[in-house]
């Protein structure tokens, strides 16, 4: 018998297969979109939604835009046909792939019409966050978290804090819950202190690898979370290679999700030890210069800790080679005010390492993945070290008492010299300690939206 040969569908704009979606339309020529660029399409451009909303390498052209896809001449529409000049707005996407917003009309009404009342509801309940009392039944991302829920978290991590310095005191928070870890990529910090997060607080917590899963037999992200939900799984923790994985999750799901990182999109509890570690160190960082060195543009530690540290108002600089720095950068986060207050977020692009350390409070050097030498965005490893390697040297830079973070695991020699990482500025193993403590705040936080869900 012949070999049936699988065909996989993707979006042509975001990458996710058709089983990682709940819609996809599809457009001549091999062309997809799926229902969620849809929704960030129709939210960007009806200047509703930051651009920071659109998939990575997908950007809306503007009239000035040098960038051109010659199709016959012109800029044209992937569904359609219609050139830029025809149409109000074009939306460019990875490959030379085009939308324009007449399309984007067209799919979203396509969408609305053939979506289920009931699971419309459903889902506008998943993605509504509950934090005006408080509560959250997810945590997928910090993008629109207020100062004061920030403050609220870390006093209940302080509380955390103290219960770990007492290895007899057992909590009870999630007794009778099963929280699964459900990790398709590899890690070993974010993992094990989510674990012992979840086992303090009382859960009954097992671990899922995806080469120990039934997804290496086909099954898809949606099956298996059915299936953890049918064994009676509350609280899943999923790390990711795939942007929106979790919140894909989120839909089908009674219980809570806890994003532990997905693709380039956000990584939120790694953002809230970050600045967990840094407010315990130097207080509140109003006011404080932060630098974020490395490869920003495909960084979801960075983004996530943007959010947050521009939400305590902190002044954060962005620092790498002009290939890894997001475009715009500062005006597209500046678009997306602080929740609470509309305070304007302080967001600075410099590419040139010394003027960006100088005067800086903290400085956070990034995990440089040498895959970005191999697709032609460095010239070689040796020269990314030795203009934005971050040295003892240009550490005397910064102001005195600064401090040094690293997400890990760290290149040693790379981005980061091990005179700087085992230094006496460096408070990367606190960071690893205060992890614990900032998820079992976050567990704490889902339990009580579970709760409330019960009463």
């Amino acid at each position: 018998m012949a070999k049936t040969t699988r065909i996989t569908y993707r979006c042509s704009f975001c990458g996710k297969e058709q089983n990682e979606v709940q819609r996809l339309i599809a457009g001549p020529g091999g062309v997809y979109v799926c229902d969620e660029c849809t929704h960030a399409f129709t939210e960007v451009l009806a200047n509703a939604e930051s651009a920071l909303a659109l998939p990575a390498h997908t950007r809306v052209l503007t009239a000035a835009d040098p960038y051109k896809e010659k199709v016959g001449g012109l800029v044209r529409c992937s569904f359609c046909g219609k050139s830029r000049e025809q149409v109000n707005a074009m939306i460019a996407g990875p490959g030379g792939v085009h939308i324009c917003n007449e399309c984007v009309d067209l799919c979203l009404q396509i969408i609305e019409e053939e979506r289920n009342p009931a699971a419309h509801g459903h889902a506008e309940q998943t993605h509504a966050p509950s934090s005006a009392d408080g509560v959250r039944k997810h945590l997928l991302d910090v993008d629109d978290w207020s100062a004061s829920e920030i403050g609220a978290l870390f006093a209940r991590a302080d509380a955390m804090g103290a219960a770990l310095a007492r290895p007899e005191t057992k909590l009870d928070t999630l007794r009778g819950k099963v929280m699964v870890n459900l990790f398709y990529e590899n890690s070993t910090r974010t993992r094990v202190s989510f674990e012992l997060a979840g086992k303090k607080l009382g859960a009954d917590v097992t671990n899922v690898t995806a080469s120990a899963s039934s997804v290496t037999k086909g099954e898809s992200l949606i099956d298996t979370v059915r299936t953890l939900q049918a064994l009676g799984a509350r609280i899943v923790v999923v790390r990711s290679s795939q942007a929106g994985a979790p919140d894909l999750i989120a839909r089908h799901i009674d219980g809570s999700v806890l994003n532990a990182g997905d693709g380039w999109h956000a990584h939120p509890t790694q953002a809230l030890l970050d600045l967990y570690t840094i407010v315990r160190r130097l207080g509140p960082v109003r006011g404080r210069r932060i630098v974020i060195l490395g490869d920003i543009l495909h960084s979801r530690v960075a983004r996530s800790n943007i959010w947050t540290l521009t939400a305590m108002g902190a002044t954060v600089v962005l620092c790498g080679p002009p290939t890894l720095l997001p475009p715009a950068a500062a005006d597209l986060y500046a678009a997306r005010p602080v929740p609470g207050t509309d305070a304007r977020r302080e967001v600075i692009v410099e590419p040139h390492i010394e003027r960006a350390l100088e005067g800086a409070d903290v400085v956070m050097a990034l995990r440089l993945q040498r895959e970005r030498q191999q697709a032609g965005l460095l010239p070689s490893i040796r020269e990314y070290s030795a203009v934005w390697g971050l040295t003892p040297e240009r550490l005397k830079l910064a102001n005195p008492g600064a401090l040094v973070l690293h997400p890990g695991p760290m290149n040693e020699g790379v981005e980061i010299d091990p005179a700087v990482a085992y230094g006496d500025a460096s408070v990367i193993e606190e960071q690893v300690t205060n992890g614990v403590a900032i998820r079992m705040a976050a567990l704490e936080l889902v339990a009580g939206a579970d709760q409330k869900r019960g009463e």
